[in-house]
């Protein structure tokens, strides 16, 4: 993800800001088991052949090997086309029960349509992402970088008319939802409209904008997008700083966590993940499933 990179981070300060959640206006749902989706943004890197998938691995067989070793994908392929049902049969019978998709929203709906005379396309996705059944994750709208406060009244008409049955949550990302006084009440106004609609918000931790870190929940589910940097020791710490967050969180009431987690080229994510993984079940006392990289993988230098 090339969004908020920075080329040198010594200067960057990776600290979590205090959260600016209202838990009490959140629907509690607190009898259910709390879960945990962990995975990365691809699933075709070859570069993880040998290492995370077989040494014989097939790139039509990239999905089956990656499916196995995480329970969710950042299904970006879907931001530039709508998925036909051939390929939403085929991504159901190659991903065992219990993975979650996450699909985005297509970018002729978020970026050229900027949301508006959208509902056909919209209709038009749900439909296909709905035949994932319970594979079905939670869809992401991001919106453009030129998405300002003033569009509020066209966000919020959009999603009045988005299904309902269909998860959603939204990433702002024009600096305007975050700067100053003004940028805090708009925001706020735009995440009670998504706390009202059952929309969760998108919280990105990336170097180079650290106000996109907004630390809101809007519903018990929390999107989380993490950018490292190449497996800097900083990606570590903040991954730690994160599980204590998340255990707190937890303790308030959290019932779904996703977390993708980026590195540059996307090589060195699942090392992260894992590290993620690891942490959560040594510190949270939980028991997610690791990723088994082979032996091959320490002697290659890859992970």
């Amino acid at each position: 993800m090339d969004f908020g990179k920075l080329d040198d981070i010594s200067g960057v300060d990776f600290t979590l800001p205090l959260d600016s959640t209202d838990w009490a206006a959140l629907p509690d749902c607190r009898q259910n088991t709390p879960q945990f989706y962990i995975g990365c943004p691809v699933w075709a890197c070859k570069e993880w052949v040998g290492a995370l998938y077989p040494t014989n691995a097939r790139e039509k067989d990239y999905l089956r090997h990656y499916s196995r070793q995480f329970n969710t994908i950042e299904l970006n392929t879907t931001h530039y086309r709508i998925p036909d049902d051939a390929t939403i049969r085929r991504w159901s019978a190659e991903s065992p029960a219990g993975f979650r998709f996450c699909p985005k929203i297509p970018q002729e709906i978020s970026h050229q349509l900027m949301l508006q005379n959208a509902e056909s396309l919209t209709a038009m996705f749900c439909e296909q992402v709905v035949g994932l059944g319970e594979r079905l994750g939670i869809c992401f709208l991001q919106l453009p970088p030129y998405f300002a406060p003033e569009h509020l009244p066209v966000l919020t008409l959009y999603l009045q008319k988005f299904p309902s049955d269909v998860p959603l949550s939204v990433e702002f990302r024009h600096p305007a939802w975050f700067k100053g006084n003004s940028g805090k009440r708009h925001f706020d106004e735009a995440a009670k409209v998504l706390e009202e609609l059952g929309v969760s918000t998108v919280i990105c931790d990336v170097a180079g904008r650290r106000d996109v870190l907004h630390q809101r929940l809007t519903t018990r589910t929390a999107v989380i997008r993490f950018v490292g940097n190449s497996l800097h020791p900083t990606d570590y710490t903040r991954i730690d700083e994160w599980i204590s967050r998340l255990q707190n969180w937890l303790e308030k009431g959290m019932e779904a966590v996703y977390f993708f987690v980026h590195e540059p080229d996307n090589v060195l994510s699942p090392q992260l993940a894992d590290y993620l993984i690891d942490n959560l079940n040594k510190r949270l006392g939980l028991t997610l499933k690791r990723p088994q990289f082979a032996a091959k993988a320490e002697q290659m230098n890859l992970f």
